[in-house]
Formats: structure tokens, C-alpha cells, sequence
């Protein structure tokens, strides 16, 4: 992923915040020599504090071998992204015309090396930090091995814990153009009002600091 340095984010903390926001992702695994990846939709809760994201999947899941022989894995999370039409995009000498066309996102990349989860005690507790982080509210039984309600459901899957290694984060919004032409892209937003626009209209005004 090309990501220039007005794109980039300002500190660790910009892509962190975001990040706590956004737990689902897609886990891209090597295949076999000659196949495509693997590529895992998947929820997973992200922690800071230990440098890892911890996540489980169905013991029938074919990308279990190809994991296995390959652990560096990527995870990627994309959301906030928008169209952005040619004419917003014009510089004020330029016709609109001549507007180059764009899309705005917000993506976190995690390399990390996967660690597959067996031991039916350590699988209770991934899955406990799992629920824990989509149901600060509680309302479901913690798992435990051997144990109803879930003891007897462990056996069907396997855990996996990411440890993140390195991370890339890049934050599209406009970080190139003038603060003219970011004012109107903001307006053009709030107008068209459509999916992610808010969102989308919200990072550029913070990171051009409007």
C-alpha cells in the first residue's frame, strides 16, 4: 500500500483511536504455491496493550494449513471511504471540468504473526476477551473448558491470536490539496449527505484542522 507522507497518520494514537472503532476486518493468509491468498472475513478485538488481536474461526476452515505453514499473516480494516467526483477536486485556476476523480478511506494494516489457539482453557479465555470487548454490557456466560453452556463447543473451533508486528495506516482525505479546495470537498459532503459521507467529511476537517 502506497502511502504518502500527507496521507500518512500525524502519531500512533490517530490510527489507534480509529482502529477501537473498527473490528471487523479481512485476514489475508498465503495459499499454496501457484493459489491465490486466503483472504478471512472476521471480527477480532484489537489490544494495544499487549500488541495483538485475537480472533477464532471453525475448526473446517481450509485456510487452518495453509496457516499453519505460513504464520505471517495481514490484517486489514477499510471503512470511511467515499467517491469523490473530478469537479470538487479543481483548484480554483482550473476548470472543473479538468478535476481529477478520487476516493477518500481510512485503512489500518496489521502484519502480524499468527498463533493458533488449541488448548481448550486458552480458547475459553480468547473467547471471554472477545465477548468482553463486543459486550462491555455482558449478558452471556463466560466460557469455560468443560463447562456449560460453551464447554462442549470448543472442540469446534480453533483460536487465534495475531501478534502485530508492523502496522501501516493511511488516512485519504485531501491532505494534498489546497485548503480551498478542502473547504469545498467538505461542503459538497455535508450536501450530499450519502453513506460514509459524514464520516468521510469528519477526518477531513480534522486533519486539515478546521
Amino acid at each position: 500500500m502506497l502511502v504518502h507522507p500527507w496521507d500518512a497518520p500525524h502519531d500512533d494514537t490517530e490510527w489507534q483511536d480509529w482502529l477501537a472503532g473498527h473490528d471487523f476486518g479481512q485476514l489475508a493468509v498465503t495459499g499454496p504455491p501457484g493459489e491465490p491468498p486466503f483472504v478471512q472475513p472476521l471480527h477480532f478485538a484489537y489490544d494495544a496493550a499487549r500488541g495483538e488481536a485475537v480472533t477464532h474461526l471453525a475448526r473446517p476452515n481450509p485456510l487452518w494449513p495453509a496457516l499453519e505453514a505460513n504464520p505471517p499473516v495481514l490484517l486489514s480494516v477499510v471503512d470511511d471511504y467515499v467517491y469523490v467526483p473530478g469537479p470538487w477536486q479543481a483548484e480554483p485556476d482550473v476548470p472543473p471540468e479538468h478535476g481529477v476523480p478520487t476516493s477518500f478511506y481510512a485503512t489500518v494494516q496489521l502484519r502480524c504473526t499468527a498463533h493458533v489457539v488449541d488448548d481448550p482453557a486458552q480458547k475459553a479465555e480468547l473467547l471471554n476477551r472477545q465477548v468482553g470487548h463486543f459486550q462491555p454490557e455482558g449478558g452471556s456466560a463466560r466460557a469455560a473448558a468443560g463447562e456449560a453452556p460453551y464447554g462442549r463447543l470448543l472442540s469446534g473451533i480453533r483460536g487465534l491470536r495475531l501478534e502485530v508486528t508492523g502496522v501501516r495506516a493511511k488516512f485519504k482525505y485531501a491532505g494534498k490539496r489546497s485548503g480551498r479546495v478542502q473547504e469545498r470537498i467538505a461542503v459538497r459532503l455535508s450536501e450530499r449527505d450519502g453513506p460514509r459521507d459524514a464520516a468521510a467529511r469528519e477526518h477531513l476537517l480534522r486533519r486539515s484542522g478546521a
